[in-house]
């Protein structure tokens, strides 16, 4: 549909995150969703996950106040640090409204709680600080380096964060958790491959004239400047 072509190492990116998945999927815990917002509220309150919070929101104030001044600019990990631990709150925050809505659907309402609409308030409040420091990262850096970084930390972070909160690895035996890793491994290195791959891939003829150019071309050095030769394109939507 996009008209793009695949180079061998992007069909290995690609094969790499499908077979991921799929050991993902396969070796994935039974979710056991909670039944309402107070249970959600019990395990975000429990001393392991606040514990996570406190040293994470720690991370994001030194993150903030005292690297991104100095190192914002130069080091990608300052921005994108910043917005993949506020986007695995949002993540748990999300999740936790959904669960909300759904019961309010059925017949129980879950917005006369204060949970609610704590847990609602954390997923705006981290969803704007996400999305300002992934523009910032995109405008400092390039996309092809700022789309497999960040997406690495922030699923990552999701998990990591999801697993405390959730214990959704608590029931498991080794075998099927290092298979779980070894499938997130796997996508993770089949993204990195796309995203190199991509930013490899030579611009087309096509693309060069469409932006338009000028080369001075010069056969003989021993010309002066006044008999070179240049040749011209031009593109009147490149050029204004």
């Amino acid at each position: 549909m996009l008209k793009e072509r695949l180079r061998r190492m992007g069909i290995v990116g690609c094969v790499s995150c499908i077979v991921g998945s799929v050991v993902i999927v396969i070796h994935a815990p039974e979710e056991h969703t909670p039944s309402s917002v107070q249970q959600v509220w019990n395990l975000a309150t429990q001393p392991a996950f606040l514990i996570y919070v406190a040293a994470t929101l720690s991370i994001v104030l030194v993150l903030m106040l005292h690297f991104e001044p100095l190192y914002g600019q130069t080091n990608i990990l300052v921005y994108l640090g910043i917005c993949s631990m506020m986007g695995a709150f949002t993540v748990v925050s999300i999740k936790a409204i959904g669960i909300a809505i759904k019961l309010t659907l059925e017949g129980i309402n879950q917005f006369g709680y204060m949970q609610t609409w704590f847990f609602l308030s954390v997923a705006v409040v981290c969803m704007i600080t996400q999305l300002n420091y992934l523009n910032k990262a995109l405008d400092t850096f390039s996309a092809a380096l700022v789309s497999p970084i960040y997406y690495v930390m922030f699923t990552t972070l999701t998990i990591v964060a999801s697993a405390i909160m959730f214990k959704d690895w608590s029931g498991q035996n080794a075998s099927s958790i290092v298979s779980e890793l070894c499938g997130f491994i796997t996508v993770l290195s089949g993204t990195v491959i796309l995203h190199v791959t991509r930013d490899e891939e030579p611009a087309s003829t096509a693309d060069i004239m469409t932006k338009g150019s000028v080369t001075w071309y010069d056969g003989d050095p021993s010309k002066h400047l006044e008999e070179a030769h240049f040749i011209t394109l031009n593109n009147s939507d490149y050029f204004n």
